[in-house]
């Protein structure tokens, strides 16, 4: 089992790339946030145990034969230390010989040093990882009393062998093929609240892409839709309903039953109601700030689509019976 490749680092990786690749890799694979990772969590946990311990790794690096490239002097470095033992030595024949030291070789010695010295490496800030959005479309049902939905989420993060360095040993990583990154889908289950609204905005900490560097993660955030409902609409807290009723309870009146997402309602139609009539139901709307909205019922009178034998010679009946016209003042404006 190689533990250098288990933590996606190399044997010429310090301690702080070692410990931030575990840190990493356990927030992925800790069982509090995977519970199929419990297995590889233990091959990660062993494998930190041995490599974050200078004397553990020595002896595990004798044992598999892992050891550090060995950095090779480049030209430019021979140069500047064939030049600073000259100068060194011409400095001292300098001072036995009792002359002053030639300001041109010394300002010659700064502008050369300066060339060749390494810059040191800075510190790599922490970079948040991307926030996600994506698109749920619930029913108005469900934006009444709430709901939970999976979505699936692509996240892009540092490949775990070269851990983002693209190369190893001098070739691409066979892994991400040298992108340095790989895209993983993950599964997470929503709750989307009760009472939310369209076009509301969900959001979710840390669950959008990974941070780099000791960054957190981004966010992932959630566009809520919900589907159009033609005999129910919203306005504030209040709910507006369209319900149908017959002619004869709009005639006789009565009491009539409403279905409603929270359970059957009843409305007491007086009679000879009219289409168009507004009634309302208090209490009976939604919940927000604390405070709950009433339902306001808009009705109209409908033929039903399924009539019997018996109930068209009623209707029959009643036409012969009618002497009202309720037409005939339908171009006067009183």
């Amino acid at each position: 089992m190689n533990y250098y490749e288990i933590l996606g680092v190399t044997p010429n990786s310090t301690q702080t790339e070692i410990k931030a690749a575990y840190r990493r890799l356990a927030r992925k694979y800790h069982p509090d946030v995977n519970p199929d990772g419990a297995k590889k969590f233990k091959e990660i946990s062993r494998a930190y145990d041995t490599l974050s311990d200078p004397k553990k790794r020595s002896q595990y690096d004798t044992l598999n034969g892992f050891f550090k490239t060995e950095k090779t002097h480049t030209s430019s470095e021979k140069a500047e230390e064939e030049y600073r033992q000259k100068a060194s030595l011409k400095s001292e024949k300098t001072k036995q010989s009792g002359k002053k030291p030639n300001h041109t070789d010394k300002k010659f010695s700064d502008i050369f040093g300066t060339i060749f010295d390494t810059p040191k490496q800075t510190k790599k800030e922490p970079v948040k990882g991307k926030d996600i959005t994506t698109d749920i479309t619930i029913t108005l049902a469900e934006s009444v009393k709430g709901t939970t939905r999976t979505v699936n989420v692509v996240h892009t993060e540092l490949c775990p062998r070269c851990n983002g360095r693209k190369f190893i040993n001098g070739a691409k990583c066979p892994v991400c093929s040298g992108s340095g990154e790989y895209s993983i889908h993950k599964r997470i289950n929503v709750k989307i609240p009760a009472n939310v609204k369209n076009g509301s905005k969900l959001r979710l900490k840390g669950e959008g892409g990974e941070g780099q560097f000791g960054g957190k993660n981004g966010d992932l955030f959630l566009n809520i839709t919900i589907k159009g409902n033609s005999n129910i609409s919203y306005d504030g807290a209040d709910i507006l309903y369209k319900v149908p009723i017959t002619p004869y309870e709009a005639v006789l009146g009565g009491e009539i039953t409403v279905p409603t997402f929270e359970g059957a309602v009843k409305l007491k139609l007086p009679p000879r109601t009219s289409s168009g009539q507004k009634f309302r139901l208090t209490g009976q709307g939604l919940k927000k700030n604390g405070k709950t909205g009433d339902m306001i019922i808009t009705v109209s009178v409908e033929i039903p689509k399924r009539l019997s034998d018996d109930e068209v010679k009623l209707y029959e009946k009643l036409k012969k019976l009618s002497a009202d016209n309720i037409r005939e003042n339908i171009l006067n404006d009183e």
